[in-house]
């Protein structure tokens, strides 16, 4: 990254810290655009009085390319305008977790309502489109009911709960060093596919999303996008050995099984096979 991009975009890395790669700079007035993508997709950045927002755009990678330098502005007579490609993913030969791009139709220019992009109907910091694309009440700004608002809640879609099978799967999540609170990266999550209830309970340092296994169940955004880091399985019980579970853990390209056994009021936990694509 140029020395002269990281000047033109530093108040959006000083507002959303390392959560987007940035494009397309924009003033209008007194509020500053600029394009952001992250892991979970294309977005729309605003920094007006000083106060930053994001909306997200639900546009997938499967289907859209958006250019990284846009020739005409942003946002033009309250709409959004990106100049970008209708693609397709394919699979590149040898690398089995790798895709590329492959365009269907070049010099597109997409064109979304502003008033679309920014509506919040719940006033909760997420805007519609985010909040349908991964399952999240649009009209309820505290969607699980826990008292702590979508916007705030590092597992907003489900309760925290805790008991011994919710503290073993809080043992599986991944752990970050050098970022000292989550609470402050509103748009940087962790997505699982799981079906376990006792996944979804936990009460995590990391902010999480869930989608069901099951990609029919799933928003169309997340149908078609891939969004997941990783999956988690329900537990398994041993029936020859009652004390012991075992878990299934699996990524674009790996999966672990664990064994789990409940002793002395903690869990052990071991890795008892791995397969690294």
């Amino acid at each position: 990254m140029g020395k002269a991009h990281k000047e033109e975009f530093k108040i959006f890395k000083e507002k959303f810290h390392d959560e987007f790669e940035f494009s397309s700079r924009q003033e209008v007035g007194s509020t500053t655009y600029a394009l952001g993508s992250n892991r979970l997709g294309y977005w729309l950045l605003k920094i007006q009085d000083n106060k930053p927002s994001a909306y997200f755009l639900g546009l997938s990678f499967s289907h859209y390319y958006i250019n990284k330098i846009q020739e005409q502005p942003i946002v033009k007579d309250g709409f959004l305008q990106l100049e970008g490609s209708l693609v397709k993913f394919i699979e590149v030969g040898g690398l089995p977790v790798y895709h590329d791009y492959s365009a269907i139709e070049d010099g597109k220019l997409f064109k979304i309502n502003l008033k679309d992009v920014c509506r919040d109907s719940d006033n909760d910091g997420y805007n519609d489109i985010f909040e349908k694309s991964f399952g999240l009440n649009e009209n309820n700004k505290d969607t699980d009911g826990d008292g702590v608002d979508d916007f705030n809640d590092l597992n907003p879609m489900f309760k925290s709960e805790k008991n011994k099978f919710v503290q073993l799967y809080e043992m599986l999540l991944p752990q970050y060093s050098g970022i000292e609170n989550f609470k402050n990266l509103h748009y940087s999550f962790e997505v699982f596919s799981s079906d376990c209830d006792y996944f979804h309970q936990i009460d995590p340092s990391i902010r999480v999303l869930f989608l069901p296994e099951d990609k029919e169940k799933q928003s169309y955004y997340t149908r078609v996008t891939d969004v997941v880091n990783h999956g988690v399985s329900k537990l398994k019980r041993d029936h020859k050995a009652p004390d012991y579970y075992y878990i299934e853990t699996w990524g674009s390209s790996y999966s672990t099984e664990y064994s789990a056994a409940f002793k002395d009021g903690k869990w052990i936990l071991t890795n008892i096979g791995s397969i690294v694509i």
